[in-house]
């Protein structure tokens, strides 16, 4: 987010006081609406399909984590974090899932042009990772990356 002068002169000597409280303060002014906002979307996505429930599960102060279920059967563990810029969507396999991710590479893209069409898309990338246990991979013809790893 661009400052002025003020703000960052501000910020410096906020620093040098208490750099502890100044990193709380600068996080929950920054990252941690952020953050919020990007559960929001993940949330609007999924409103329409009733059978898909994001549960928090694990969540930190810097990365959004929960146990995705579908028809009431945790399934995997999706992750939401920003590295700079950058919003960074994970999908990994939990315990008592009968599944597995196929690919856990992380999808990610710019921050600024991230929107409820994007998320859907990051979700649907990651969904299509999940396979039952056992099951021999396969790659659907449509899929295609969403953006580069980050």
């Amino acid at each position: 987010m661009p400052q002025d002068g003020f703000e960052l002169a501000c910020d410096r000597l906020s620093h040098v006081v208490d750099a502890t409280q100044f990193e709380q303060l600068r996080w929950s002014r920054n990252e941690g609406p952020m953050l919020a906002q990007l559960e929001a979307l993940a949330r609007t996505a999924l409103e329409d399909r009733p059978e898909f429930e994001l549960a928090e599960g694990g969540a930190t102060k810097d990365v959004k984590r929960f146990v995705l279920k579908v028809h009431g059967h945790r399934i995997a563990a999706i992750s939401i974090r920003l590295n700079r810029e950058k919003v960074v969507l994970a999908a990994e396999a939990i315990a008592r899932s009968r599944f597995v991710i196929s690919d856990d590479t992380p999808v990610s893209a710019d921050y600024e042009r991230f929107d409820k069409p994007l998320m859907a898309a990051a979700l649907m990338e990651l969904f299509e990772r999940i396979r039952p246990y056992g099951e021999k991979e396969e790659t659907p013809p449509e899929a295609a990356p969403l953006a580069e790893a980050g």
